[in-house]
């Protein structure tokens, strides 16, 4: 990693525990022993938690799955091994070697998140350490599994996009720069823009799903699973985490599943201002990873990526069962339904064929560098495509924002409509709608049209313009929930409470129709639709679960 990362954040990253430190934590661990030349731990193994070295040395280094290896510390006496995966028990990211002989004490996840709850300021210094480890790694960019082809084609994208947001350290190798990553190209028979995946464990895989690149990195633990959870999290966005939290701190056995990544569409944010307590605003991603890494730390466990197919009420009031798409079931007394809600896409002809390639539903940075000096379109009007818009505008040459209406004041906060009238590269074009895309879907949008209506009178414009960003709200994510009893309104989105309230049955107010069930956030009937809403509602929900759960 570079050295002025480990420079300016060494003295956290890598702290020197004192013999009181070693003697509060002695009762969390068991000592165990290592001969020279031994290894501890490797990359894309499952380790065996956090060691703490009492006595020797040990090497960590880091390759990337193509045979290089490069340093990355050397621990002594009185420093520790782990970072942020080993609070789940999730593979290491580096390697271990004894350089000598060493003793040291191992710290298995259950009690190194024991460690963290019951020693709080040795805790918050052990979290810290892990939390920037994990950090210096995905900025390391030689860490992870090795994605290689051509750094726009749309499906190594796609993989950078499932990493990068689900936190993960990957190595992008560009074909054309490196013969021995091109001559591996043609030896597993890639086509032209069809990326190779190279796992820590040697395993190659050719434009892999996001699910198959999960499995092989040990992302997700894919056994089957008998044991009865107190609740079932569907959906990892801001209401999900919220609930995972409160939920997870207060006892609860806790499981949180999403198909895709945590954080939901809130961690696609370029910046949330308004946002209780960060007067200068944070990234989505960031608060997302705040509260993914917390949910862990109180002893939640989240699945990423696995997909709810269904939900069985059958025996509601006793028990509740979510089937995965892949055919597991996981069992709950209750359910908490946050799975929020999906992309909407207007009706324009041959959409489908672009997206992913030109075509995105999210503004992040790997976009906006794909876009540095370029002339962008932006369609919608909420307060996500306010933020994406003026995010967009420091790194695009120009922003082009379509919205229908006859201006953003129903639909975006004020303090973005400011914002984005201040931005000189941001054109505001309001009774306009996108009509046409042209390009080849190989290669990707080459164009596009809009229509703008002005004094009673339509014109249409066409554009070269080859990056197209997509704000047009959403859909609730319910199709799941088919069979089970839960009421969905005329919309599809989850009633609760008083809505749904009968005589045999009277919910709490973020209960569902199906006893044990509750709803959270987006994909809630009658939510604010934003994130200080969705966390407030997921820690609610948490007390309305307890009250339920001492009743059956």
């Amino acid at each position: 990693m570079p050295d002025d990362i480990v420079a300016s954040r060494s003295h956290q990253m890598f702290p020197l525990l004192s013999a009181g430190d070693i003697a509060r934590l002695q009762r969390f661990a068991s000592p165990v022993g290592f001969p020279k030349g031994a290894r501890l731990f490797a990359a894309g193994e499952r380790g065996a938690g956090m060691y703490v070295i009492l006595s020797g040395s040990v090497a960590i280094t880091q390759r990337d799955g193509m045979g290089h290896v490069v340093p990355v510390v050397t621990h002594g006496p009185g420093q520790f091994m782990a970072e942020v995966g080993q609070l789940s028990g999730r593979p290491a990211l580096v390697d271990g070697h004894a350089l000598e002989n060493v003793e040291a004490l191992l710290i298995p996840p259950e009690q190194l998140r024991a460690l963290i709850i019951a020693e709080a300021d040795l805790g918050e210094r052990i979290t810290r350490a892990l939390i920037l480890r994990r950090v210096a790694l995905i900025e390391s960019g030689t860490a992870g599994p090795v994605l290689i082809g051509e750094p726009d084609a749309p499906d190594l994208l796609r993989l950078q996009q499932f990493l990068r947001r689900n936190g993960h350290p990957h190595h992008v190798i560009n074909a054309a720069d490196d013969p021995e990553a091109a001559d591996l190209l043609a030896q597993h028979g890639a086509a032209p823009c069809e990326p190779l995946v190279v796992c820590n464990d040697g395993a190659v895989l050719l434009n892999p799903t996001e699910d198959v690149l999960a499995r092989c990195i040990g992302m997700v633990d894919v056994g089957e699973r008998d044991e009865l959870f107190d609740l079932l999290i569907v959906g990892a966005g801001p209401a999900g985490l919220a609930a995972a939290v409160y939920a997870a701190s207060e006892g609860l056995k806790v499981a949180v599943l999403d198909c895709r990544h945590f954080g939901g569409q809130a961690g696609a944010s370029a910046r949330i201002e308004n946002y209780l307590g960060f007067p200068t605003g944070i990234s989505g991603m960031a608060l997302a990873g705040r509260a993914y890494v917390q949910a862990q730390k109180f002893g939640a466990e989240v699945m990423i990526p696995a997909e709810a197919a269904s939900l069985d009420c059958s025996q509601a009031g006793r028990e509740l069962q979510v089937r995965l798409k892949d055919g597991r079931r996981l069992r709950s007394r209750s359910v908490i339904i946050a799975s929020g809600a999906r992309y909407r896409r207007p009706d324009v002809p041959r959409l489908s064929e672009f997206e992913g390639r030109g075509i995105v539903y999210w503004a992040s940075a790997i976009e906006a560098q794909l876009c540095s000096d370029c002339e962008v379109v932006l369609v919608g009007g909420g307060n996500s495509a306010g933020q994406a818009a003026v995010f967009l505008a420091q790194h695009a040459a120009h922003v082009h924002m379509l919205v229908r209406g006859p201006s953003l004041a129903a639909s975006m906060s004020q303090y973005l409509i400011d914002r984005i009238a201040a931005q000189p590269n941001i054109e505001l074009r309001t009774r306009t709608a996108l009509t046409r895309l042209d390009g080849d879907p190989r290669m990707g949008l080459s164009a596009l049209a809009w229509r703008s209506r002005s004094g009673g009178e339509a014109f249409e414009e066409t554009r070269d313009i080859r990056h197209l960003f997509l704000f047009v709200g959403a859909d609730p994510e319910t199709a799941w929930l088919q069979g089970c009893g839960v009421m969905l309104d005329r919309n599809g989105f989850v009633m609760t409470g008083a809505d749904v309230t009968t005589l045999t049955h009277r919910p709490a107010a973020l209960e569902a129709s199906v006893p044990g069930v509750f709803a959270v956030g987006d994909v809630r009937a009658g939510s604010v639709k934003r994130v200080g809403g969705a966390i407030g509602e997921g820690a609610q929900a948490v007390a309305m679960v307890h009250q339920y759960l001492a009743k059956i």
